[in-house]
């Protein structure tokens, strides 16, 4: 099967990136050419943070699963009791981790809707929760993932992990690769601005958008194209975004500034202002 070449994913979401760098080092690695169709990227957090100190990392939601494994001295209050290895799905919401001690963390993001697309199971039953791996994948490569020497190198853990989920044998989807595709196109051109616009740009109806994406992702398409237009807004302010306010907010997409203002607050936390105000 042909690698998957449109760009369905990008590295924004971390708020405030230059002080999560100071607390947590992340390394990414590309995904090899075998599941380059289900999987964006793989990646490694690291920390080691001294007594009585912690630091509270937030990250934007992107339209997307990941499959991590988790160590360290302090558990993810959400995780499954008992489990190392879990699959966590679309956040609607903010993700926020209070990160303290010291800790690993190797994960791989699949592509939006690829973990369906590699196990036939919708992706509304993920969003907003972490489930054991098990539940999803089989159990011999979950066991093995959670393998204390395997998770001591990373490169070595996502190959295990490629080479399971190539061991799936899932086939073509033509479906996926439509939803790819359309995902390509809302990630490329800023000036989609509604589901209305994406549907007449990829020549479908906005209601078989919405079947598409509530099936494979979990979230329709609206929420997908307000959560890249809001990391668009996010990233330019943390690149030291100068102009006003209300010109932001028009170039992505909202014509009214009080609209913009609650929008921003309830996913950031702070308003605009505010988060500009914080650098």
């Amino acid at each position: 099967m042909p690698a998957r070449t449109n760009a369905t994913a990008s590295t924004a979401g971390v708020l405030r990136p230059e002080e999560f760098a100071r607390h947590v080092h992340l390394e990414r690695g590309a995904a090899g050419s075998a599941v380059a169709p289900w999987v964006e990227n793989h990646w490694a957090l690291r920390w080691s943070l001294p007594e009585g100190r912690h630091f509270a990392s937030e990250v934007l939601p992107h339209p997307t699963c990941s499959l991590t494994v988790e160590v360290g001295s302090h558990r993810r209050p959400d995780l499954p009791p008992g489990e190392d290895v879990v699959v966590t799905g679309v956040c609607t919401r903010r993700f926020d981790v209070d990160v303290r001690g010291h800790g690993v963390v190797l994960g791989v993001r699949f592509r939006p809707g690829g973990l369906t697309a590699l196990t036939g199971v919708g992706a509304a039953g993920w969003v907003d929760r972490s489930v054991p791996a098990r539940e999803v994948l089989p159990a011999d490569l979950v066991a093995a993932l959670a393998d204390a020497a395997l998770v001591d190198d990373p490169g070595a853990w996502a190959r295990a992990l490629e080479d399971g989920l190539v061991g799936l044998g899932a086939g073509e989807d033509p479906r996926h690769a439509e939803l790819l595709e359309v995902v390509g196109v809302m990630l490329a051109d800023r000036s989609l601005l509604t589901v209305a616009d994406v549907a007449t740009r990829v020549a479908t109806t906005p209601r078989s958008l919405q079947r598409l994406f509530t099936h494979y992702v979990g979230v329709g398409p609206k929420w997908v194209l307000a959560r890249y237009r809001m990391h668009d807004v996010v990233s330019e302010l943390d690149a030291g975004y100068d102009g006003t306010l209300t010109d932001l907010a028009h170039r992505y997409g909202w014509y009214d500034q009080a609209h913009f203002t609650r929008d921003f607050t309830a996913l950031v936390g702070v308003s605009p202002g505010r988060y500009r105000a914080r650098r």
